[in-house]
């Protein structure tokens, strides 16, 4: 993570691209209140005064790997980021798919070298929980491809952002993070946001951003 921390001290602007499926997208679910990319950039951009960076979500709700990687030129190659924030898994897991863990960790490596063929850096994302009961179609394979993202992040030494784990240390709020079995509300982002400000240095209490309400 050290290498994406470098860059909020960097001279020069930075693009930021963000990747992935509905939880990324950021639609319906949040009620029209920003999701966590709209508060990166408010963070990034407004906060911290790096107003010349640009902040971009090519993510697209029901989309899986098989899709970023057909949509790739257009949906991130042609930005030329400096870094991608890849956040996907929970479509990927669907029965209905017949995706195995092998093919999504294989899609997964293709992501992280092709950002790495324009000068990217990768850093992977798992996403938020499910709740029990309420997606059978995917809550059995669910935990087998968000353990797939840490070793993908692992073994190719990119930063990783575990979200799921953060979740799963504050069970009890999760009703209060989702706005249905598998999409974040409001909150729910709020929480995505915060721990990537952590991870990134950029957490301060006194912040706009940073203070917002989280049940």
């Amino acid at each position: 993570m050290d290498r994406v921390r470098q860059l909020l001290d960097r001279g020069t602007p930075v693009k930021w691209l963000f990747y992935g499926d509905s939880i990324t997208h950021g639609v319906s679910h949040t009620f029209g209140w920003r999701d966590y990319v709209e508060l990166f950039s408010e963070r990034v951009r407004g906060e911290l005064s790096r107003s010349m960076d640009l902040v971009i979500n090519s993510a697209i709700s029901g989309h899986t790997t098989r899709q970023l990687l057909e949509g790739y030129a257009w949906r991130v190659e042609q930005f030329h980021p400096d870094v991608v924030f890849l956040m996907i898994g929970m479509n990927d897991c669907k029965d209905e798919l017949k995706m195995s863990t092998d093919e999504f960790d294989d899609n997964l490596n293709q992501l992280f070298d092709l950002n790495a063929g324009i000068g990217a850096l990768t850093v992977f994302q798992t996403t938020c929980p499910i709740l029990p009961g309420l997606a059978p179609e995917r809550e059995p394979t669910f935990p087998a491809f968000m353990q797939t993202i840490r070793e993908a992040a692992g073994a190719r030494s990119a930063p990783l952002v575990d979200h799921i784990e953060h979740w799963q240390n504050n069970e009890d709020k999760h009703h209060f993070w989702m706005s249905n079995a598998f999409h974040p509300n409001e909150y729910g982002h709020r929480a995505f946001a915060g721990l990537i400000f952590r991870e990134l240095g950029i957490f301060d209490p006194q912040s706009s951003c940073c203070r917002l309400l989280i049940p």
